[in-house]
């Protein structure tokens, strides 16, 4: 399996929304926030098995939108129940337009 592979083109993501990827098997929610930056997270809340894709951006958070647990993009962290456990997430790179992802997940939590 390659580590880094393209995921979408920065045109295709609105600021402060996220879409849906999936790449090798591996769900991803890739998050394009208003300060202009993008992220990527696993697209699963880590309380229930509910896409985080579908859920609201606000700041560096992606919220799921079932249960209102709010997950910090850069880490994976929950800040609030009921998600006690945090989300894998991925180095992103931006080159000539495009998304890159690195599928091995940079905060240690395995999927």
């Amino acid at each position: 399996m390659p580590a880094t592979v393209r995921v979408a083109a920065v045109a295709e993501i609105a600021k402060g929304t996220a879409i849906a990827v999936e790449v090798e098997g591996v769900p991803l929610a890739v998050v394009h926030t208003d300060d202009d930056e993008f992220h990527a997270v696993h697209d699963e809340c880590s309380h229930a098995t509910i896409p985080l894709s579908e859920g609201e951006v606000d700041g560096c958070t992606l919220e799921c939108w079932l249960h209102g647990s709010r997950f910090d993009l850069r880490t994976g962290e929950p800040s609030g129940l009921p998600a006690t456990e945090p989300v894998a997430v991925f180095p992103v790179e931006v080159r000539d337009g495009d998304i890159y992802v690195d599928l091995n997940p940079s905060n240690g939590v395995t999927l």
